[in-house]
């Protein structure tokens, strides 16, 4: 039951900008507000984190505002506040180590080489830089472009940035990884 809450909310997360966008101008937002309701409990369901609880309750107060003043807004921040609370989750890794992406590469190979470990907190610090920007164009989009440009930016132009952040590490680690395996 947990995988199928955790596939749902995912699948709802990923679709959210464009399920927006299609029913600005078609529905109220307060009747929009469920989906993000659905989030915030789904999320809620899915975890034992604190700050993934966080993360729900501020899903939750954004739906609340948005069904209260009948408002898209809150709905279009939404994306900002998820960029927000994985800003906060990469940089207390810093703070507190092992680092988020550590963690992460260590589920795949426990004994990671000094080096590595290094490597993943350099991730760590990029990803976060990735969070701040992507963060602040969510919210710029959200209080000043039109609901296209809100639309594309979140519901595409985000994921495919992240999904060169990806690919982009994905190469650079393959390279290090042979740099320090040669010597």
């Amino acid at each position: 039951m947990v995988r199928v809450r955790v596939a749902a909310f995912a699948v709802l997360s990923l679709a959210y900008p464009l399920v927006v966008y299609l029913s600005l101008g078609r529905f109220e937002p307060r009747w929009m507000a469920l989906l993000l309701f659905a989030l915030a409990a789904l999320r809620a369901l899915t975890t034992r984190q604190p700050v993934w609880w966080a993360a729900a309750i501020g899903a939750g107060v954004l739906a609340l505002l948005a069904t209260a003043f009948n408002q898209a807004l809150p709905l279009k921040l939404y994306p900002a506040l998820v960029n927000a609370v994985m800003l906060v989750i990469f940089a207390t890794s810093l703070r507190f180590p092992p680092s988020a992406v550590e963690r992460l590469a260590r589920l795949s190979e426990p004994e990671l080489p000094p080096f590595a470990v290094v490597y993943t907190r350099r991730v760590t610090q990029v990803w976060c830089g990735f969070f701040v920007l992507n963060g602040g164009l969510a919210l710029l989009t959200a209080f000043w472009a039109s609901n296209q440009v809100w639309a594309l930016y979140n519901g595409l132009l985000a994921y495919v940035m992240m999904g060169v952040l990806f690919g982009g590490e994905w190469l650079v680690r393959r390279r290090v990884k042979a740099a320090h395996a040669h010597g």
